[in-house]
């Protein structure tokens, strides 16, 4: 047999070590699911991310039990040489992170070798929001948007709503209709890992949410809307004929898309999550709180609501300045 065409111990443990690492990924990742009930897109990112650390890890002969703090962070040099955006490498780093506290809390191994690396950070971006006056234009527009009055009622309420309580897309178009019934002042939302909040109703919110339930539960059985009712969407507030029985985001996006271009409004800047940033926005414009309002979104770290502190603009400023009592120091006395 040629030599080249001989077995390679060296291929073979290179082999096991990668197994051994996917197994211990594969752990961490039940445990994380199990334990912290964590969103199954962020369960997902976190295996891409860590089956791409082992496979750099695997190519130089290093592994996720032996691996020492210079390999973490050359590997994050490589990750930053690749042209990886600033929060793809911080969210990576996390994973390592998260991996190997777990590797030492499981007696893998007897250090964390990743718990005092310094991550890159997450770039300042502002988000995208609208004013005033585009959301009411936007509403405005709404009544053409619509091919019969079935939808035309659908169209108001997912606006009302996602405009009055800045839910995720996602928390919109599932929630199950059993919720919404009895006129109620607040919503009670399953968010990101099954973590559960209260988000209140204006009237406005409330009208449009009667009407949708009672053209929905009056819905002809013959009709298109009541044979979803009576089939897979039954428990959705807003079925449709998916595989879920609800609706899809992308037909919340595509609904945003034909609003905007109503309303004369660049769609580029429009969609649900846009429509979310402006509840935080304009609430904060109001004046509300700032805890309040990462109550209401659902954040889990305040730091990511402080974003939307980029509002406060000149008019906010001058406030301020003219009624804060440390903004006029008292002025001397010209006789002391």
């Amino acid at each position: 047999m040629p030599a080249s065409d001989q077995p390679s111990e060296g291929n073979d443990e290179a082999v096991r070590t990668r197994l051994e690492d996917r197994r211990r990924i594969a752990a961490f990742l039940d445990a994380k699911a199990a334990e912290a009930g964590s969103a199954q897109n962020t369960l997902l990112a976190y295996g891409r991310d860590l089956r791409d650390f082992s496979d750099w890890l695997s190519a130089r002969g290093a592994r996720i039990q032996t691996v020492t703090r210079d390999e973490i962070e050359d590997y994050l040099l490589h990750c930053d040489t690749q042209g990886l955006s600033r929060a793809t490498r911080a969210r990576r780093l996390s994973a390592i992170r998260q991996l190997t506290r777990f590797a030492l809390e499981e007696d893998w191994r007897e250090d964390d070798p990743a718990g005092r690396i310094a991550g890159p950070g997450r770039a300042k971006r502002l988000p995208k929001t609208l004013d005033r006056a585009e959301v009411q234009a936007m509403f405005d527009a709404l009544p053409d948007i619509g091919r019969n009055q079935t939808e035309r009622t659908r169209n108001l309420a997912l606006v009302e709503l996602i405009y009055a309580t800045g839910m995720r897309v996602s928390e919109l178009v599932s929630l199950p209709v059993n919720a919404c019934r009895g006129n109620p002042a607040a919503l009670l939302i399953r968010g990101k890992g099954g973590v559960e909040r209260m988000v209140p109703l204006n009237g406005a919110a409330r009208a449009a949410l009667a009407a949708w339930l009672k053209l929905r539960d009056d819905a002809p059985m013959e009709s298109p809307l009541g044979r979803l009712v009576a089939g897979r969407g039954a428990r959705w507030l807003f079925p449709a004929p998916s595989r879920e029985g609800h609706m899809a985001r992308q037909a919340m996006n595509g609904l945003m898309n034909q609003l905007a271009v109503a309303a004369g409004i660049d769609p580029a800047r429009v969609s649900p999550h846009v429509m979310r940033h402006a509840f935080a926005t304009h609430l904060l414009e109001g004046g509300a709180d700032l805890r309040a309002i990462q109550m209401l979104l659902g954040h889990s770290d305040l730091g990511t609501t402080e974003i939307y502190t980029h509002v406060v603009d000149g008019r906010m400023r001058e406030l301020v300045m003219n009624h804060h009592p440390l903004a006029h120091p008292p002025q001397k006395d010209d006789g002391e």
